[in-house]
Parts: C-alpha cells; structure tokens; sequence
C-alpha cells in the first residue's frame, strides 16, 4: 500500500521511490510549477479559484470528483474553457485501501464517463487517488491507462491546526521547478485556499516563474 498520511508539506523521496508508477514531480528545465486542484468543482470557490489564477495567467490541473461534475457541470464547463485540465479522482472520493478493487474501479469509470462529457482527454488519461490513498495491485492495473498523479507538495489547506500563514511559508520554502502542488477547492479548505493562494502566486509569479497544467 502507499501511504501519505504524514504530515509532510514535501513528499519525501523515499516515499517518492516506493513506486515508478506513481507521478510525484514533472522534470523540467525552466521555473515551471504544476498547481493541481481536488475535489471540485463546486460553487463560488471553484469560481474564485478560477478567478485567481485567471489574475496570474496561470493554468492548472483540477482533479474533480465525478458527482460534483454531476451536479455543477457549468463550472466544469468554465474549468475547460480557461484553458485548464481535468483529472480524475473517482465519482465519490473513495478510499482506495477500504474499496474493493471492482468497485473502486466502476467508480473511477464512472468519473471518467463525466470527464469525456466536458472535454476531450488523449488515451493516457490523469488519475489521482482520494487521500492519497491506492494499493499496488490498483496501481498495476490502473497504470496503463492513467498517469496516477500524486504530489511534491501539500498545502494541507484542508487541516485546521496548521494556521494558514505557515502552511503557507512551509509550501513557499519547499515548492521548486517541477513541483506539484496540491490545493483543495473544497469548502473545509475555503478560508485558508483563499489566503494562500494569491499569495503563493504573487511570490513565485515575482520570482519569473510560470504555473503550467500537467500535460
């Protein structure tokens, strides 16, 4: 099993080196950072995440839970038309670990079908797994099909005892070229994504680098 129930703002690289198959950073030679949002879309906070990265030119990647596209598929829509990604992260946020493999699966599919409703996506498609949470044998047989995306940077914009202006600067000192970020557009994480989120733009958008969606 993989496991990122630590609180580590930065994955660790031994955690990285567990498996090949998993996707933790992209490699790149310019100041390239790869902001990934999950759990959207849902009113108001996908709309000002939107608005946010629409100030910065930046682009990212949104890892939407299939219901939620079921439910708001005009925000999606806007996700798709402002230049920005869609990943999967299964149709009801399941838990890897504690789903059986058929079922974990159907509902991924599920995700996908909702997905291919608002935009186009090559044959190799984005998954990332809910809470981080995926088994090697879901790994082995997701693989082929998906980039199982995971993470070089958590924000934990979602964790309440971490005050916001220090998820912050842990995420500012740890983010590199390369990295990927993890913010929520969930409404746990509502005040502090809307703390951090302008700010971590404007240091690094001083600093010349680009926000890119995972290709």
């Amino acid at each position: 099993m993989i496991s990122t129930s630590l609180h580590f703002y930065k994955t660790p690289r031994l955690l990285k080196n567990i498996s090949r198959d998993l996707i933790w950073e992209v490699p790149t030679n310019d100041k390239d950072i790869f902001l990934t949002f999950d759990d959207g879309p849902i009113p108001k906070l996908t709309d000002y995440v939107l608005e946010t990265l629409e100030a910065y030119n930046a682009k990212a990647t949104f890892f939407c839970v299939g219901d939620n596209i079921s439910k708001f598929p005009e925000i999606c829509n806007n996700v798709v038309e402002q230049g920005h990604r869609l990943g999967n992260h299964t149709f009801n946020h399941l838990k890897g670990w504690k789903t059986d493999d058929k079922l974990y699966f159907e509902n991924i599919e599920k995700c996908q079908d909702s997905i291919l409703a608002h935009q186009i996506t090559p044959f190799k498609q984005l998954f990332r797994p809910p809470y981080g949470q995926i088994t090697k044998n879901q790994i082995k047989l997701l693989k082929d099909r998906f980039h199982i995306i995971m993470w070089d940077i958590l924000s934990y914009d979602f964790e309440m005892s971490h005050s916001p202006q220090k998820s912050l600067e842990r995420i500012i000192q740890k983010t590199i070229p390369g990295s990927i970020v993890v913010f929520h557009d969930n409404y746990k994480a509502e005040d502090k994504i809307k703390y951090m989120l302008p700010r971590f733009l404007d240091y690094f958008k001083e600093k010349d680098f680009n926000f890119k969606k995972i290709e």
